[in-house]
């Protein structure tokens, strides 16, 4: 049974820093490519940032410069540290494979006040 499984948000001012994780069971963690998405009240879920099983990261404009995603294999882990928080980034964040997608996990609330 393949399980996604978001932690690391929380509540933080602007201009601060969190680091989300999220393990992966049941898949084959490192021939997949991952994704962050997020979805803010009211809007449709979006890509964020993804990483290739190679390591090749792209990144949507908006967060370019201060988001980083990585990848530990070994720990079946993608990770995304997000740096210069904004109060536009407050979202529910997701993990999951940029298309094809897995079942979604529960989301870690990131939440940025200004």
């Amino acid at each position: 049974q393949v399980q996604l499984v978001e932690s690391g948000g929380g509540l933080v001012q602007a201009g601060g820093s969190l680091r989300l994780s999220c393990a992966a069971s049941g898949i084959t963690f490192s021939i997949n490519p991952m994704g962050w998405f997020r979805q803010a009240p009211g809007k449709q879920r979006e890509l964020v940032a993804s990483i290739t099983r190679g390591g090749t990261t792209n990144y949507v404009d908006f967060v370019k410069g201060r988001f980083t995603i990585s990848r530990d294999n070994a720990k079946n882990t993608v990770y995304l540290q997000m740096n210069s928080l904004k109060p536009e980034d407050t979202a529910v964040y997701y993990c999951n494979r940029p298309t094809l997608h897995l079942g979604w996990g529960q989301g870690t609330q990131v939440t940025v006040s200004s």
